[in-house]
């Protein structure tokens, strides 16, 4: 997982052939794209899997915040009926 806060920090010298990679940075660079923290199409070739920014785990994060807030609201309701 890499969270560094610096747009393409991470090569496809820094990674182990066949990792997954998951990259939760986010960076604008001054041309207005949006970049992660990993160098993505470099990476490509080494590791087995990328997550792609944007796009990659926006997505699952919002699904995940979601279900919590449905479980909660689910807890919520069954203490109020039980009360």
């Amino acid at each position: 997982m890499v969270a560094a806060g610096k747009p393409r920090l991470v090569t496809a010298a820094m990674v182990k052939p066949g990792a997954v990679v998951i990259d939760v940075g986010i960076n604008r660079l001054p041309d207005g794209k949006l970049v992660g923290d990993v160098d993505y199409p470099g990476v490509l070739g080494t590791a087995a899997r990328v997550t792609p920014v944007p796009g990659g785990v926006g997505p699952m994060t919002i699904a995940m915040l979601l279900e919590n807030t449905i479980a909660s609201a689910e807890r919520a309701l069954a203490a109020s009926q039980s009360a």
